[in-house]
């Protein structure tokens, strides 16, 4: 326990009607019996899909926690001070559970989301699943084990490749709604916090200075939506305000990125006014501001916006250039002028494809050594022998009249029984056509193919996990081999013995289940030579 951070501990909670304290930690909950010095229950937050508390008028304080696999785990807050003092205690654990429960839960339903894809899209490693999770023969976490690895893998890659962009309409999808006490209720998704935390630096980094030492996570939007740093005129900040400090900040960028010259000429911040002319036509700029505080602070507002919002998108993509060139980064001259605005729509606007002077190039000249083959086709090399109608006719008069002095003679025949001999040894299954390719096709049903089929999937799959475990060079691997061992045995006795015994009913006369021992009884000879080696070496 002293290596886990422990963030609030609760005494005098009863689960089933004995006393205990009731510890909250980074990664998990637990609950200590008060006459033992080790956790009783312990429970990871991914597991824990819901919290539940007991109603007011309900004489005990209880909280109640739902697992993901439908189980669930009830307390009993038993403070004897007060009832007041109950409730106090029980929603201490609850605020704390409301932080951690969302921040474990966003892995855990990603995970539980990317495992239903691959059963939905997949229908044998479905039916797999069936075979040996479903029918116990062996855990979730051991079927999932090794494909955890290869998808951790790939999204990975496919997170390195392409990451998802920011909206720049994400605060307008936040819209509150009455709780029904003059109130209003936000509904944040972990999405849209995100994009708040990407889009403002300065709201994330407050997030860290605040949350959970000084407000709780529920506490700190609040304030957010309460401040004027969320209202649509920023004009006048308390000292009290949290996000007095993060104006301030966006002030400051906003200078920054007005005194920065842009790439692109067709931006220009420090424009208040829209004109349809363009420079220089018919009228003169007026420098005197027309506008009042309020809407020239709110287009500032959305220019510093949109600025954050693509900010983040390029910040993104810099990442992805830099890291796929090796290290070695493209950089600009500073001291070149940007491209002036008729440039720019020009480079807009014309695309090299349908440009004429990339169409002119001219291709490589068709060459050809023997004009005669390319304009005639193929030759024969030799003069083929034809035969002629005369002959054709003759051939056939000849066939005609060897036929009808035909004169049967049966002294040569076979005898009866060796005729039926040959005839047996020629069917299917005979003699001569033991390795005939279509025996199972027309023997064995379509149900019985298809589920030694799945038997020998799911026997793959389990000798996988086995072989996989040599050499057993440490505890774990020895655990794992002694456990996939009693995972065989537990195949062979509830699916590959019933499967034998369904097997009897047809009388085939090939065993279909011959291989599938030969694979069992070579996974068992390997691990007795492996246990007798060990036995040795203890000696």
């Amino acid at each position: 326990m002293a290596s886990e951070e422990v963030l609030l501990v609760v005494n005098k909670v009863k689960h089933k009607k004995s006393d205990g304290a009731l510890y909250v930690m980074g990664e998990r909950m637990a609950w200590m019996m008060d006459s033992k010095n080790t956790f009783t229950l312990s429970f990871l937050y991914a597991d824990i899909k819901v919290q539940k508390i007991s109603p007011d008028t309900k004489e005990k304080v209880q909280l109640q926690i739902v697992m993901h696999d439908g189980s669930a785990c009830t307390f009993h807050f038993n403070n004897a001070r007060s009832r007041k003092a109950q409730q106090d205690d029980r929603d201490s654990v609850k605020e704390q559970l409301q932080t951690l429960l969302p921040k474990h839960r966003i892995k855990m339903n990603s995970e539980l989301e990317e495992k239903n894809r691959q059963l939905q899209e997949d229908p044998e490693l479905f039916q797999l699943y069936k075979d040996l999770v479903v029918s116990q023969v062996i855990t979730a976490d051991e079927f999932w084990s090794s494909r955890t690895s290869k998808e951790s893998q790939s999204q990975s890659k496919d997170k390195s490749q392409q990451e998802v962009g920011v909206s720049a309409a994400f605060l307008s999808e936040v819209k509150p709604q009455s709780d029904g006490c003059n109130g209003l209720r936000y509904n944040l998704t972990a999405d849209i916090i995100e994009s708040i935390f990407r889009t403002y630096p300065a709201v994330k980094q407050k997030h860290k200075e605040c949350v959970p030492g000084k407000l709780s996570e529920s506490e700190f939007w609040t304030k957010f939506f309460q401040s004027h740093y969320f209202h649509r005129d920023r004009i006048n900040f308390s000292s009290k305000d949290v996000f007095g400090e993060c104006a301030k900040m966006d002030e400051e960028e906003i200078q920054i990125a007005v005194q920065t010259p842009s790439d692109n000429s067709l931006v220009d911040l420090t424009q208040f006014t829209d004109s349809t002319l363009d420079e220089g036509y018919g009228t003169s700029r007026d420098e005197k501001s027309t506008g009042n505080v309020a809407n020239i602070s709110m287009i500032r507002r959305f220019n510093h916006h949109s600025t954050m919002v693509l900010n983040a998108c390029d910040a993104a993509q810099v990442n992805r250039v830099s890291s796929s060139q090796n290290g070695t980064t493209a950089t600009t001259d500073p001291s070149q002028p940007p491209p002036t605005k008729k440039a720019k729509v020009k480079e807009k606007i014309t695309y090299e494809d349908l440009n004429e002077e990339s169409n002119n190039n001219q291709g490589t000249s068709f060459k050809l050594s023997k004009m005669d083959c390319y304009l005639h086709g193929p030759v024969p090399i030799q003069a083929s022998k034809y035969t002629t109608t005369e002959e054709m006719i003759q051939a056939a008069a000849n066939t005609t009249r060897d036929i009808q002095n035909w004169n049967v003679d049966l002294t040569q025949a076979l005898k009866s029984s060796d005729a039926i001999g040959i005839l047996s040894d020629l069917s299917p299954g005979g003699a001569l056509m033991q390795s005939t390719n279509s025996q199972l096709q027309d023997i064995v049903p379509e149900d019985v193919r298809t589920e030694l089929k799945q038997l020998y999937n799911a026997l793959c799959e389990l000798l996988r996990h086995f072989w996989c475990c040599f050499p057993a060079t440490s505890k774990a691997l020895e655990e794992k081999v002694v456990q996939m061992r009693t995972n065989l045995e537990r195949f062979q006795m509830t699916k590959l013995n019933a499967f034998k015994s369904k097997l009897t009913d047809y009388h085939y006369g090939t065993n279909l289940t011959l291989h599938l021992e030969e694979m069992l009884d070579a996974a068992f000879k390997k691990f007795n030579n492996w246990k007798t080696k060990k036995a040795g070496k203890k000696c």
